[in-house]
């Protein structure tokens, strides 16, 4: 796998562009209509979550603690829209405030099986707001792709944390290497399935004897990639080959 270096700067540059896009695309919308990628979801219930994550990691990312932290990110009563729409914007910007304040290096809680350091949440806000920006922008109807790198790392963490995480919802009993290439990006990824586990491969590493070779391959930009693997885009909106489900299997979100 081909990973990017990405940073503490990239992924608040990416917060930047995308949170600010993300409250004038429900601000457009207003809170009734319904959120293609979040199936049950309105715009209003789309604004409620984003707001009680971003308050939620405001709150806790800056103890320096890696103990798990009391505070739930359940919302509180939801306020009229205007009001919502106040407060998630104030959210946004105290989330990158305090993230830009937070060394990356602090001891942090995290749910995934890597470090416990502030940097996850850096990386973790980017692709939280990137993806619900896609939705906000959908349901507006005017969806703008996820710029090219950000995607990129974005199929990154879904193999290199949620997975492993086991925060899959696709089949838990397949076995077998999936391929993923992302056209745009100039990267690609090998995953082995061993039923419930999972091994992300270094396609720098792999030796040619090894038994890598893809049972299903889907083709397609790194942006096209990373929503479908967070059950945003259908498969068959990628160029895929082989058998399907290993595809399924890597399904979270």
């Amino acid at each position: 796998m081909n990973r990017v270096h990405a940073t503490k700067d990239f992924w608040l540059a990416a917060l930047r562009a995308d949170g600010p896009a993300l409250w004038e695309a429900v601000s457009e919308t207003g809170p009734e209509p319904a959120v293609a990628g979040c199936p049950d979801w309105s715009v209003a219930d789309l604004t409620e979550h984003v707001t009680a994550v971003l308050r939620w990691v405001r709150s806790t990312v800056a103890r320096g603690v890696t103990d798990h932290p009391d505070v739930s990110p359940v919302p509180e009563a939801r306020p009229e829209w205007p009001e919502a729409l106040d407060v998630l914007r104030r959210e946004i910007t105290g989330t990158i405030e305090t993230l830009e304040a937070v060394d990356p290096d602090l001891p942090a809680w995290n749910w995934a099986p890597q470090p416990k350091r502030a940097a996850f949440w850096h990386r973790r806000m980017a692709h939280e707001i990137s993806v619900h920006r896609w939705d906000a922008e959908t349901a507006a109807g005017r969806a703008t792709p996820i710029e090219t790198k950000l995607a990129a790392d974005g199929v990154s963490e879904v193999l290199d944390t949620w997975l492993p995480a086991g925060k899959r919802q696709g089949p838990t009993d397949l076995h077998g290497v999936v391929h993923l290439v992302g056209t745009d990006a100039a990267q690609e990824w090998f995953v082995r399935l061993r039923g419930s586990g999972v091994a992300l491969l270094d396609t720098g590493t792999i030796l040619d004897s090894d038994d890598h070779h893809a049972r299903a391959k889907a083709t397609g930009t790194a942006g096209d990639l990373v929503l479908a693997l967070m059950g945003r885009k259908r498969l068959d909106q990628l160029a895929v080959t082989g058998d399907p489900r290993l595809l399924q299997a890597l399904h979270t979100g």
